[in-house]
């Protein structure tokens, strides 16, 4: 019974991988429209400093945005703002560190960056870990649920009350949060979410980013029913040739080289949904969404079972320490 619930995700992952390599050796990469400028508005990107979270950073900020990258690297995090200021747009860019794998440096971060008095219009929940050998947070968690998921969880909450105060009825603050197809092939074990049972680099892996889903679609609902100026969607990137591929198994390494060379999308091109929602005037005041390649599509048929929503996010918060801060939004 182990080894299936060890290799059972696997297969699941994979399966879930060649469906999409297929979908984009058949379709072109959806291609950024130009949006009008946005200055003065203000974005948070974690893991902003290399990949798609680098690639939506400069976009934003060519658009004139200031814009904040989270990161747990300083180095790699002031060589992106050097590079990105070498353009010379009319926008910020600056670094701020976060380790998204400990609940203390997110809380210190959301402080220093409250401290500064900064509106917030956009949230890019981007940065994220994939098939790591199992290893914990600082905190205890399963690295890769508390890193892609817990970890964002508390940053959003965290930053809701600036969000609230930045949005307005006509132009709302957006939080965008980085899923992957992966989620189809997710299992959400409320009594096992840590994987202690049998860890599987792949589950958790799935897990992490079906809970994202969750996540958008229980927040949107909340943040509607109390009126919010606040918008929340998921985005799936694709496929996209960056260093999350670097945990897998060397036969799987040895495949992936001239797939990825042919048929993965560029950090650029993984990006373009996650600027859409941040910027695209068509996506003003448009919540709850799971957005692919630029459109508008169905996630999984777990990820719309608002019990499952509802209890995912009450344990969520008892495990951040949310339940005794005023931070959630019943």
């Amino acid at each position: 019974m182990r080894l299936l619930a060890f290799i059972l995700p696997v297969i699941r992952l994979y399966l879930v991988g060649v469906k999409v390599l297929l979908y984009q050796l058949l379709n072109k990469s959806f291609s950024l429209p130009v949006f009008p400028k946005q200055n003065g508005r203000v974005a948070i990107v974690t893991g902003g400093a290399k990949g798609m979270g680098y690639e939506t950073a400069r976009h934003l900020m060519s658009l004139g945005m200031h814009v904040v990258i989270a990161g747990n690297s300083e180095e790699e995090g002031v060589a992106a703002v050097k590079k990105i200021q070498k353009e010379k747009n009319e926008g910020k860019v600056e670094f701020l560190y976060i380790n998204l794998a400990s609940l203390k440096s997110i809380r210190q971060f959301v402080q220093k960056f409250k401290d500064r008095g900064l509106p917030l219009h956009v949230l890019v929940n981007n940065a994220g870990v994939m098939l790591v050998p199992e290893k914990k947070t600082e905190d205890g968690f399963e690295l890769q649920f508390g890193v892609n998921y817990l970890g964002h969880f508390l940053l959003t909450n965290l930053l809701l009350d600036t969000l609230k105060k930045s949005g307005t009825a006509d132009s709302c603050a957006r939080i965008i949060t980085v899923s992957s197809a992966t989620h189809y092939g997710g299992i959400i074990t409320l009594d096992d979410l840590q994987g202690r049972l049998c860890y599987s680099s792949h589950g958790a892996y799935s897990q992490s980013k079906l809970a994202l889903v969750l996540f958008t679609y229980c927040l949107q609902q909340r943040l509607t029913a109390r009126g919010f100026p606040i918008t929340a969607n998921a985005v799936d990137p694709g496929m996209v040739n960056t260093d999350l591929y670097q945990n897998l198994c060397s036969p799987a390494q040895l495949v992936k080289r001239p797939v990825a060379w042919l048929l993965f999308r560029t950090p650029a091109q993984g990006a373009s949904t996650s600027i859409y929602g941040a910027a695209s005037p068509e996506m003003e005041g448009v919540g709850g969404c799971y957005l692919y390649n630029g459109r508008r599509t169905q996630s999984s048929e777990t990820s719309y079972d608002e019990d499952l929503q509802a209890e995912l996010w009450k344990e969520s918060c008892a495990l951040v320490g949310l339940q005794d801060e005023g931070h959630r939004i019943d």
